[in-house]
């Protein structure tokens, strides 16, 4: 007879098809009253005996072996058709390519016991077992979308590598013959949204994935829409086999409409109270009760970092027709410390070292300690920092520096007093609109020298400042756009007192741009435009003038190295700046990308900036892209430097360059 998987059969699987056969043959038990004749009785249905010669069976692959005789030709156990050790296999998935979806697919590749192991050796057992495991898989994946008639069959197509297939006949696609939402009257004029938020309607096929998003839909939509004890059922399906449909029934249970009543605290806790996390929260008493707004208040109170974990849940309010909201916190440790090493062109090698108690003025009155030692910045600070003042994202924040500046273009020992209340932007909440007013008190004592000599001087100025800053944030990630826009406006009115008391204004207007030309590629570009208007250049404290040069002004130069300079050649700032940076962050392989830029700028002793005589900076960046933000990397050098401009600069910090 011809066989279906070539003439060479192993030894031992001939042997283990004689044996099955022998023992069934053995098996067979006679009657007590049978006769002793040994001439066995004729089969009814093929009318041979038991003794007779055994038939070909179909299907199994291999000869019913002649052991009267010797095999034609040496067995070869290495030969492609042999099953008997470990080799590599390959499998494939056939019947489902027309109606499986994308999400069948990938739940199937992820959970697949054949995909686990594809490439590694196993026996004819293993390839068998996890066969059969993959086509229970499947058919329980086919079912899940609704094919309730799925049957898969599992073959191996023996070659060099065998091929394990997987044929599967989906059958039919059962629909919903009806579905119902018992009880979701009572929810009144909110019924219509809530059953358009189920979504799963008469005619839909019966896939598990859409029933349960149907179900969390209509619970996050009847708890937003002011039914916070709202009992959403589990679904009843019921199957007719016969007519390839199903029925579908969720119990739902409305329960009254309320508003919001009081923040309550939970016995125990003591990190913050009532009021500051109704502070906090942005809902207020009296509003239609909304769970997204628990949701919300949940992941502030833990962006705060003074806690560990939070519970916050409704409970029934004391004034008739509310919710109260129950909070519960556990503390995290309060206190940090950090240190910082670094070192950047310009300037110089730079260590600090801060203390916090986050939590030493509750609520969130942080004070924080901090001390620089470096070549060429000492200082010593003390902050207190209250985060959430009278709002969400409200920061007071009030310090006092002492300090020790120098800079190629002065010398600065400083001593100040600032305050500030601001509306800051974070990774968790990134803002719009941002904000910020503030005063500051300056002593400082600073070196810079006669221009027309060179020579050096001291001067004592006393400055009073009123910053204000106001920003708008269009774009769609705070540490990496890829699209949108930034503008940011600021103005410091200031008093200064050196000889004689005088005004004047410091204005600054930045803006940025970004574009995804492709979705490894974006192009970005940003303008900086600054002025001082009310003072000439000479009068006005040389650390409160425009610079410009470095990582983050233009890249290829010094620190603050770009503008005039003395006789000694060395910056002496201006009361006008103009800059313009323009790169593509390009996606190379992995986490990795390049950066290519071209910065410009210049400084300008006059009121208006000019555009005229810029310097140019060019170079190459490399990015590495972390889940908190890119690390940067920056090389750069000069386009048109002068006389004792750097031919190298190199910039590292966490975050785009802007």
């Amino acid at each position: 007879m011809s066989l279906p998987v070539g003439r060479r059969r192993t030894a031992s699987a001939a042997v283990g098809i004689f044996c099955v056969v022998a023992s069934g043959a053995m098996a067979q038990v006679r009657p007590a009253n049978a006769p002793s004749d040994p001439t066995p009785a004729a089969d009814q249905t093929s009318g041979t005996t038991a003794l007779s010669p055994l038939a070909p069976l179909p299907g199994l692959g291999v000869d019913w072996p002649d052991l009267s005789k010797a095999p034609a030709e040496p067995i070869d156990a290495t030969a492609p058709t042999a099953l008997t050790g470990e080799t590599r296999y390959t499998y494939r998935v056939d019947g489902i390519d027309a109606v499986a979806s994308s999400l069948l697919k990938t739940r199937f590749a992820q959970l697949s016991t054949l995909a686990a192991n594809d490439g590694q050796p196993a026996n004819a057992a293993q390839l068998d077992r996890r066969a059969r495991e993959d086509a229970t898989l499947l058919t329980t994946l086919l079912r899940g979308e609704g094919y309730y008639d799925a049957r898969v069959a599992t073959r191996v197509e023996p070659a060099a590598r065998p091929l394990v297939v997987l044929d599967a006949e989906p059958g039919t696609l059962y629909k919903f013959g009806g579905v119902t939402l018992a009880g979701l009257d009572g929810a009144g004029d909110t019924a219509p949204a809530l059953r358009s938020a189920f979504g799963v309607a008469a005619g839909d096929p019966v896939n598990s994935d859409t029933i349960a998003a149907g179900e969390t839909n209509l619970h996050t939509t009847i708890t937003d829409r002011g039914f916070p004890f709202a009992i959403v059922g589990d679904p009843q399906i019921v199957v007719d086999r016969a007519a390839r449909t199903a029925t579908l029934d969720v119990a739902v249970v409305p329960g009254p409409t309320r508003r919001f009543g009081a923040v309550t605290m939970t016995s125990g806790t003591s990190v913050f109270d009532a009021d500051h996390v109704q502070d906090i929260a942005r809902f207020t008493p009296g509003q239609p009760y909304d769970a997204s707004a628990l949701v919300d208040l949940r992941r502030a109170l833990i962006q705060t970092g003074l806690v560990s974990s939070v519970k916050v849940e409704p409970v029934e309010g004391k004034a008739p027709g509310t919710v109260d909201i129950a909070v519960g916190l556990e503390p995290a440790p309060k206190h940090t410390i950090a240190g910082e090493l670094g070192y950047g062109t310009g300037e110089g090698a730079r260590a600090a070292l801060s203390w916090s108690n986050r939590n030493l003025f509750p609520p969130e009155g942080a004070l924080t300690l901090s001390g620089v030692l470096g070549t060429q910045e000492q200082s010593a600070s003390a902050i207190f920092r209250r985060n959430n003042f009278n709002g969400r994202d409200r920061i007071l924040t009030f310090q006092t520096v002492a300090s020790n500046v120098t800079r190629n273009a002065y010398q600065a020992r400083t001593l100040s007093l600032s305050g500030s209340l601001e509306r800051q932007t974070n990774i968790f909440f990134q803002k719009k609109w941002t904000w910020s007013l503030g005063a500051e008190l300056v002593a400082s004592e600073e070196r810079d020298v006669i221009l027309d000599t060179g020579a050096p001087r001291r001067r004592i100025y006393f400055i009073g400042a009123l910053p204000s800053v106001l920003s708008y944030d269009g774009s769609n990630d705070l540490l990496d756009p890829t699209r949108g826009f930034r503008l940011s406006g600021r103005v410091s009115p200031e008093l200064s007192l050196e000889g004689k008391a005088f005004g004047y204004a410091r204005i600054q207007l930045d803006a940025s741009a970004y574009h995804a030309v492709t979705k490894q590629a974006v192009l970005a570009g940003r303008i900086r435009l600054g002025t001082i208007a009310g003072a000439p250049r000479d009068a006005i404290a040389p650390s409160r003038r425009f610079y410009a040069g470095g990582g983050a002004s233009v890249r290829g130069y010094g620190y603050q190295d770009i503008g005039p300079r003395d006789p000694n050649n060395d910056p002496v700032g201006g009361r006008s700046l103009a800059e313009f940076s323009i790169e593509a962050r390009i996606k190379t392989f992995g986490n990795f990308g390049l950066v290519p830029f071209f910065d410009g700028g210049n400084i300008s002793t006059g009121l208006t900036p000019r555009l005229n005589d810029l310097r140019y900076g060019a170079g190459l960046g490399v990015r590495y892209y972390t889940n908190f933000g890119p690390i940067r990397i920056d090389v750069g050098t000069p386009v048109n430097p002068a006389k004792g401009d750097p031919r190298v600069a190199v910039y590292v910090s966490l975050g785009q360059a802007f």
